[in-house]
């Protein structure tokens, strides 16, 4: 192929399998960006240089888009969120199929697993949307094997490209269902740097009080109750808390591992590896409240939050349902009975 056969083809391909072939897509697209690539088209005039460097960005642009691999059956592109341990893909119907990047956290993607499994099986079906639906879990081998739904080959960012990755090596998968349109605590800082209104900051303490009594009921500690698991969808008021991976099953369960980003954001309890328990969540939800409000929080706010604080675990309220009431007495004290505040981001 000259180098016009390449310019031409990625001019008038209108799908990936018009540009890459069916048989060998890699080895096509290789082959196309040897020939487009700039430092390959320096003998080249002006015009066709400029043509090729064009068709080279066009033809790199599809090929990270494309569809280059899949997983239990799903098809894969580029990742749609990147979390703490894993990559989230976008595979429709508002699922997102998460798998980790280092097989050596398969453990945490099973926790995830068995903390969702068990909420739907022993929590209040009401509550249920607070959380990620699990609506898939299976082991995956890079070079197709599986144990559950047919797998493929590579994809994108995952297995094959290496981070501390082996060949071959075996990842659990999980496909989750939740939501759209949902926005980070993380994101709602950023866009609030001063601080946020209480009154708006009320009505996310509120349901995400809710998320972790459905949790508690069920035995389970989420463990990691930090800015960017909490997801909020504005105009509904609506909340989902997610990545279970670091959840511990109560009385006697620990945090495997923390967020190291958030390191300082932890009770004492998780970094000293010791038993945790609702008091745990209560204490990291109160927190991401307080860095939500920052210096807009009233000071009976501040003693509220304070109190679901205390250095000893077993000084902190552990009733996630009980601390809601005390929530919604201190609001209606400060801001009279609740009403709806349309929040925007």
């Amino acid at each position: 192929m000259r180098l016009d056969d390449a310019i031409g083809l990625v001019g008038r391909a209108g799908t990936d399998d018009e540009l890459f072939g069916r048989v060998d897509p890699r080895r096509r697209y290789r082959q196309l960006a040897g020939l487009l690539h700039p430092d390959r088209t320096t003998g080249a005039d002006a015009a066709r240089r400029d043509a090729a460097t064009a068709a080279f960005i066009t033809l790199t642009d599809r090929w990270r888009s494309r569809g280059a691999g899949t997983v239990g059956g799903y098809a894969l592109r580029v990742p749609a969120h990147v979390g703490d341990l894993a990559d989230l893909y976008d595979v429709g119907a508002d699922r997102l199929l998460k798998l980790p990047r280092d097989p050596a956290n398969n453990d945490l993607m099973r926790r995830e697993r068995d903390a969702l499994r068990r909420i739907e099986r022993d929590g209040d079906p009401r509550y249920l949307p607070y959380l990620p639906r699990l609506v898939d879990s299976f082991r995956h081998r890079a070079d197709g094997g599986a144990d559950g739904p047919a797998a493929g080959g590579p994809v994108p960012g995952g297995p094959a490209a290496g981070g501390g990755d082996r060949a071959g090596a075996e990842r659990q998968v999980n496909v989750l269902a939740t939501a759209p349109g949902l926005h980070s605590l993380a994101e709602v800082m950023r866009r609030h740097p001063d601080g946020l209104d209480p009154r708006d900051a009320a009505w996310m303490w509120r349901r995400l009080l809710v998320a972790l009594g459905l949790a508690h009921r069920a035995g389970v500690v989420h463990g990691a109750v930090l800015p960017d698991h909490v997801l909020i969808e504005p105009d509904d008021h609506g909340l989902v808390l997610v990545d279970w991976c670091y959840a511990a099953v109560h009385p006697d369960g620990t945090v495997p591992a923390l967020v190291p980003a958030y390191a300082h954001w932890y009770p004492p309890e998780v970094p000293q590896r010791r038993p945790v328990g609702p008091g745990t969540d209560l204490a990291m939800a109160a927190r991401c409240m307080t860095a939500l409000m920052a210096d807009r929080a009233p000071r009976a706010l501040w003693a509220f939050a304070t109190g679901c604080s205390a250095a000893r675990l077993a000084a902190r309220p552990d009733d996630a349902w009980r601390l809601l009431g005390e929530l919604d007495d201190l609001l209606e004290r400060l801001y009279g009975p609740r009403t709806f505040r349309p929040f925007h981001l």
